[in-house]
């Protein structure tokens, strides 16, 4: 995909974009061995060859898009001054450095989106595209009518007043409510906030939808890839376009004994036969997915064993349903 030179040069972290303005009319810019001093001019970051005073600019990062389920007891930062695990920790394998889009309180869990795509954090969580977030919250007692009601007309919280959500009952069990709540703002622990000035103070609050991405059968610590369709419309939300080849094909788990490593290979939108499928595993996990087989060696004890994964039948997976069946391996012939 073709972009400006400037905003290519930026993305490199050659220069900021008004620096890489003034490296390009300075004349220090080549593009195909030949100077371009005129802005605006269009190149392909991964087909020409793009020269700052005489250097090749490094190539494009491949963009990563990661949804994870986070569970409870985990910090939404990249560190935490106070040693408390952070959600990076459980992205065991993807070298990437990823960042969360948006953020979930410690004591909270549910759907959390993570990438290295800097353009789409900066539109997802602009107040214009107005992203829809919905909430399971789990709270003392059970609302009046009157309570959701006010709710969805905007509650007067002590840092300003709230937009309209959307509320409803989804349940009760021992006499406490499971609220569904979608709300497109993002202030902090604003659905907790929103349920204590109703006074119905939250004891469980999960995340479960961003978007068009949904959790599914996402386990408390595990993550996936997003599929080519889960991303096609978040670009569009976000009011941007896909390039495919940005996104990641392999994302490599190291095996948690010494001197073993798994990969997992995760479907994108490289693999055009399966791009809509949910590939999960959990960091640690024993086996690998790869595609539409996989190859499995279970542990050292049983090296002659194999393990496949047949797609169609059912199994594990959301997405494509597959089940694992043992083989022996045939002793090899002297």
């Amino acid at each position: 995909m073709e972009e400006r030179l400037q905003k290519v040069l930026a993305k490199a972290g050659m220069a900021s974009r008004r620096h890489a303005e003034e490296l390009i009319t300075g004349g220090k810019v080549k593009v195909n061995g030949k100077v371009v001093t005129e802005l605006g001019t269009k190149v392909d970051a991964y087909k020409d060859k793009i020269q700052v005073n005489g250097k090749p600019i490094p190539p494009p990062e491949k963009k990563v898009y990661l949804l994870l389920n986070k569970p409870r007891g985990y910090v939404t930062t990249l560190s935490d001054e106070r040693g408390r695990k952070t959600v990076i920790d459980l992205l065991e394998g993807v070298e990437q450095r990823v960042y969360p889009v948006g953020r979930l309180d410690y004591d909270s869990e549910g759907l959390l989106l993570l990438t290295n795509d800097g353009e789409l954090t900066q539109a997802l969580t602009h107040p214009k595209h107005q992203v829809k977030k919905t909430y399971l919250a789990r709270v003392e007692g059970v609302p009046e009518p009157e309570k959701l009601q006010a709710m969805t007309k905007g509650l007067q919280l002590e840092d300003g007043p709230t937009a309209p959500a959307e509320v409803k009952i989804a349940g009760i069990q021992d006499d406490r409510a499971l609220l569904q709540i979608s709300i497109h703002e993002g202030r902090n622990r604003q659905v907790r906030r929103m349920c204590e000035h109703i006074g119905h103070r939250v004891l469980r609050l999960r995340r479960v939808r961003m978007g068009p991405l949904e959790l599914d059968n996402l386990k408390p610590g595990e993550f996936r890839p997003l599929t080519k369709q889960e991303l096609r419309e978040l670009m569009t939300l976000a009011g941007l376009q896909l390039n495919v080849k940005d996104l990641q094909a392999a994302v490599n788990v190291p095996s948690p004994k010494p001197g073993r490593r798994k990969t997992v290979n995760v479907v994108t939108a490289k693999n055009k036969n399966a791009r809509d499928e949910k590939p999960s595993f959990k960091p640690g996990a024993k086996g690998l997915h790869k595609g539409k087989s996989t190859v499995v060696t279970k542990n050292k004890n049983k090296r002659d064993e194999k393990a496949s994964y047949n797609p169609g039948e059912k199994g594990l997976h959301k997405g494509k349903a597959g089940s694992f069946t043992t083989q022996k391996r045939k002793p090899r012939s002297i």
